[in-house]
């Protein structure tokens, strides 16, 4: 029996366990503290102190990486709602902490928990019509917005950051408590910290109000929205484990089209740029999303070489129309991974993408597509040539994806070549991609295994 099979049983058994525990904790806005016994309310252990385990991927080189398990009991919160949150966030402070989430949090809130919309954060004379009006490109012409409507749209959506853009300090974890721990509306950013973990979270729909006009992107014009669930920019150490990811509750299928272009609410699901380093996001889960990951912002971000060195092993993506992952300048190593384009996906573009500088090592990676997504099309590259790609399944076959991108696929702009330049050497045990791809179904995304 595989390990992977092993793990799952355990993963159900605790998950059910998980689910049926509720800490006591006091009521009211803040944080409360676990002076000591059981915080995990029956499950036989405090998830909040565990650390990435050895060789578990790139966040375990130098050291490794063990969050908040340092806390003393003084820095040990549960918290329900954004208050608390944001207190026990002390303002992205590196003091070793741990805060442990119960129930749904909504980020969209005023200090004494009022559910806050957009017309609540709209300051300066905004308003979404007068906007569209004024930069329309028949009119305006190609120039970027500016003028009273663009000043009042910046001042708004300043206001909704500042309730719902949430710094993640140094020496941090950051949990969910049972199988229903929700962040709603939430953006976590991981700003130039280091030794961070997030873990059994739903992190749902980081909505924003404000997106802007940029009349240039892509020749035609494009929406640009500014939250990622989680952002993580100059960061180093890492771990992201049975997260999920997603813009439930809005999807941008749903939003109307101004300007001939979707009215985009949301950015990525999980953004890692700026230098961020030793990242491993494993056993999570990504879904119904336009862009859902970038590795690496620039094409001229030459000061990452040597950085973005990101693990993905265990995740699904599910629903997801591009940049799972993208990548600029790291070696990422993306294993046992499982991902699913559903029958009415007719916008889905590709799922690996190799940019400029780029060093993918895919192992054993499941992709189940509907017949009009051909296995050319799960790969697109841009300034890139390196993709190191073995064991892949493809609707239950096998495939070489470096031969069928080389051969078939229009959309790349150059050959790829399997000479990646490393050979990973932090990772569990690789398992076939059909052992994976089923593993991963039963066990990925918060609430399941842990």
């Amino acid at each position: 029996m595989s390990q992977i099979r092993r793990a799952s049983r355990l993963t159900v058994t605790l998950g059910l366990l998980a689910a049926l525990s509720v800490p006591a904790t006091a009521e009211g806005h803040g944080p409360a503290r676990h002076p000591g016994g059981d915080p995990d309310g029956g499950i036989g252990r405090d998830i909040g102190r565990d650390t990435l385990p050895a060789d578990d991927g790139w966040a375990a080189a130098d050291g490794g990486t063990t969050g908040g398990a340092a806390a003393d009991d003084a820095h040990v919160f549960t918290v329900r709602d954004r208050a608390g949150l944001v207190r026990a966030l002390d303002g992205g402070s590196d003091t070793p902490k741990i805060i442990r989430v119960v129930g749904t949090i909504d980020a969209n809130t005023d200090d004494e928990g009022r559910r806050l919309d957009c017309d609540d954060y709209a300051t300066g004379g905004y308003d979404l019509k007068t906007y569209l009006s004024a930069y329309d490109p028949r009119t305006w012409g190609a120039a970027k917005p500016s003028g009273p409507q663009e000043t009042a749209r910046q001042a708004s959506a300043r206001r909704q950051a500042e309730r719902v853009v949430l710094s993640v300090g140094s020496n941090t974890t950051l949990v969910g408590v049972g199988a229903r721990a929700v962040l709603q509306g939430a953006a976590l950013k991981v700003d130039q910290a280091e030794n961070v973990i997030i873990r059994n979270l739903e992190l749902r729909d980081a909505y924003d109000c404000f997106p802007v006009w940029q009349p240039n992107t892509g020749g035609l014009g494009d929406w640009k929205a500014a939250y990622d669930n989680i952002w993580l920019r100059g960061a180093r150490h890492v771990w992201i484990d049975h997260v999920t990811a997603s813009d439930a509750g809005h999807p941008d299928a749903d939003e109307p089209t101004y300007f001939g272009r979707n009215h985009l609410r949301h950015d990525g699901l999980l953004d890692i740029t700026n230098g961020s380093d030793l990242v491993t996001v494993s056993w999570s889960r990504f879904a119904d999303h336009d862009k859902a990951m970038l590795i690496g912002n620039g094409d001229t971000a030459v000061s990452d070489r040597g950085k973005l060195r990101v693990t993905l092993h265990h995740n699904e993506f599910r629903s997801i129309v591009k940049r799972a992952p993208r990548v600029r300048f790291g070696q990422v190593h993306l294993y046992n991974n499982r991902y699913v384009v559903p029958p009415d996906a007719h916008d889905y573009r590709y799922s690996l993408g190799v940019s400029t500088e780029s060093a993918l090592y895919a192992e054993n990676n499941a992709f189940t597509t509907p017949g009009h997504v051909e296995a050319a099309d799960l790969v697109k590259s841009w300034n890139g040539t390196a993709l190191h790609a073995t064991g892949t399944l493809f609707n239950g076959f096998p495939v070489d994806l470096l031969a069928l991108n080389n051969s078939y696929n229009s959309g790349s702009e150059r050959d790829l070549t399997p000479d990646v330049g490393w050979v990973p050497a932090l990772h569990g045990p690789v398992d076939s991609a059909r052992e994976a791809d089923r593993a991963v179904a039963r066990g990925a995304g918060a609430g399941k295994a842990l």
